[in-house]
């Protein structure tokens, strides 16, 4: 591996890269006739058990893989049984709430973190045990094996699409995909037996005719909390917050539900419950969080126990937890975490394919590398690993999209990787070049009952789709601005964090900004890479949330999280500008709060000396132009 630069898998680690291609396969040992199955009730810590299946091959004991997940112990059985017939003992846990594990309802993430660790305990304690646990599965799954990770038997992980809550949020929560399934996971008075991806289908209409942001600058908090911690009462807003996101970590899983219930006055913890948490903790704490008590982010990292090979792609929607967790891990994990810990970056998305250029020509675009979508990774991974030899997977493995080619690195992002400035200008230039002193600014109007729709990216949806998009259409909306360079003379690769400064002004007191690099092809397509988002209240991520005063200039720093493209020499670089991507997220109504009826707002955006409006990207080969 080479400590200065990248380089292409396919020198720095060819086994492994024949794995992601599909060209390595490890064969099954036994038949599916002599695989035994047992379905037994686990006891967690307060006497709730949980419904768990086992399948178990004839020789034990035997390693073991398990998979704790609200979507079904069953789920993709046939795999389960493939895992077991290549020798490992393959144990799939209902989480508490759902399936058949007790009890008669769901409260979403609250629990995760101490039952994991239970359901480990019991693991090691079995006589068919043969001393190594992993782990899979994805999303909430990867969440869970993040739990388990934290009890000292875990041997190693493998979560997909998944990470600690870690990262900063930016405050404005997602819209598509969570009714459907808080309706539709988990059992409970209000679940309906309807799958979430049919259930999404069936409520698009409500879902495009909500998720309207007006909540209040600052929310009372209800009587029953007061009355169950009345030192609240005296305590200024962001004293109140950061002293009850302490309470909420210190606090039995039982005790964090309570605490959750009463400050939103809930029976139940949904998905979407936890959208409605800004003005009980902070608007920085992401929801994510939840699953995981600490004191702090580096005694969490500190308590993980488990290395980990960290999955996920550049169209995720949790893209930027999983890049944030694996920072911090490598800082403040303990020795075996920080040497073990691995990354893949896929060319996918949450849920499927992400990058879909030239598709039928690489194989590689059509495969998400999650364990639904085959169990050569996972088996590969945990043979190297129960057998010390982790050093033959690269500590970083990337998709280069464009380029089409997969890429190892000693760090992320790549030792090569330099900062590069491109400025916002006049006529929808963007360029090396800072503005000058006079350009005139640019406006346009968002309008939340006409707001900019979500077209392809970072989305979790069975109904929008997801990854690669021809936007176009999008920049031709009279709210969207765009900013584009000039055409490149040679291949530029841009690989690593994406940052957007924007200096702006609103005639709201409160609205969104998004920003979004694109790859723009010679015959006109403009291909979406990345995105990003800052609602203009949270604009101070460490401060209390404060609202604009109309047409005053404003710095938003917005995190646009990460990206690996090659532009090629004829394409061009373009950032656009608007204020909505729905309905993946919510849609700010521009009130501020203030009761009433969504308004327009006239956005205007800055691009002079002084208010130097400008992205910062990560060049690994190339020279961006003048």
């Amino acid at each position: 591996m080479d400590a200065e630069k990248s380089t292409p898998l396919s020198q720095a680690a060819p086994a492994f890269l024949a794995v992601l291609e599909g060209q390595s396969t490890i064969p099954p040992l036994y038949p599916v006739s002599t695989i035994e199955r047992r379905t037994v009730m686990v006891d967690m810590r307060d006497g709730i058990r949980l419904a768990t299946e086992l399948f178990l091959p004839p020789e034990l004991p035997a390693r073991a893989l398990a998979r704790r997940t609200p979507y079904g112990r069953l789920q993709r059985e046939e795999d389960l049984y493939e895992l077991a017939r290549r020798g490992h003992i393959v144990i799939s846990q209902d989480v508490r709430g759902t399936g058949d594990s007790e009890p008669s309802s769901w409260d979403f993430y609250v629990y995760e973190w101490e039952d994991g660790q239970d359901f480990v305990a019991w693991v090691t304690r079995q006589d068919w045990y043969g001393g190594f646990l992993g782990s899979f599965g994805g999303s909430y799954c990867g969440g869970t094996q993040l739990a388990m990770a934290s009890h000292p038997g875990m041997s190693a992980i493998a979560p997909e699409v998944a990470g600690l809550g870690v990262a900063r949020s930016h405050g404005v929560r997602f819209h598509m995909l969570i009714n459907s399934y808080s309706k539709s996971v988990g059992k409970g008075r209000s679940k309906t037996s309807i799958p979430h991806c049919e259930m999404e289908r069936l409520m698009l209409d409500e879902t495009l005719t909500t998720g309207y942001f007006s909540e209040a600058l600052d929310q009372p908090l209800p009587a029953s909390l007061l009355a169950h911690y009345p030192n609240l009462g005296f305590m200024p807003s962001s004293a109140r917050k950061a002293w009850l996101w302490r309470q909420y970590n210190s606090l039995s899983p039982a005790g964090r539900a309570g605490l959750i219930k009463q400050a939103i006055d809930t029976d139940v913890i949904t998905f979407t419950s936890t959208t409605r948490l800004n003005s009980v903790f902070g608007h920085a704490i992401d929801p994510d969080a939840l699953m995981f008590p600490r004191a702090s982010t580096e005694l969490l990292c500190g308590s993980i126990r488990a290395p980990s090979l960290f999955i996920t792609g550049w169209y995720d929607w949790c893209l930027g937890d999983t890049l944030e967790t694996f920072k911090q891990l490598s800082r403040h994990g303990d020795a075996a975490v920080r040497e073990g810990n691995r990354l893949l970056v896929t060319p996918s998305a949450h849920n499927g394919p992400g990058y879909m250029e030239e598709i039928e020509a690489h194989p590689s675009l059509k495969r998400t590398y999650r364990a639904e979508d085959g169990i050569q990774l996972l088996l590969h991974y945990y043979n190297i690993a129960a057998e010390g030899r982790i050093a033959e997977i690269p500590p970083i493995t990337y998709y280069l999209m464009s380029a089409n080619e997969w890429r190892a690195a000693a760090t992320w992002p790549p030792p090569e990787a330099t900062a590069a400035t491109l400025y916002l200008g006049s006529s929808g230039a963007l360029s090396t070049l800072p503005p000058a002193a006079d350009e005139t600014p640019d406006s346009y109007v968002y309008d939340p009952e006409n707001p900019t729709p979500t077209l392809g990216g970072s989305i979790l949806s069975y109904v929008v789709r997801a990854g690669s998009t021809d936007i176009r259409e999008l920049h031709e909306r009279d709210d969207v601005l765009t900013y584009t360079t000039p055409v490149l003379n040679a291949d530029l690769d841009v690989v690593g964090p994406l940052h957007l400064v924007l200096y702006a002004s609103s005639s709201a007191p409160d609205t969104d900004f998004f920003g979004r690099l694109s790859d723009v092809f010679p015959d006109g397509r403009a291909i979406t890479l990345q995105s990003g988002v800052l609602r203009a209240r949270y604009r101070h991520m460490d401060g209390e949330p404060e609202l604009l005063k109309p047409e005053r200039i404003y710095r938003f720093d917005i995190d646009m999280w990460a990206t690996a493209n090659r532009f090629k020499a004829g394409n061009r670089l373009r950032l656009d500008i608007c204020s909505a991507d729905f309905p993946k997220f919510e849609r700010n109504d521009n009130r501020g709060g203030e009761a009433g009826a969504p308004v327009a707002a006239l956005q205007t955006i800055f691009h002079d000396a002084g208010h130097p409006s400008h992205v910062i990207v990560s060049v690994t080969q190339g020279t961006l132009p003048g």
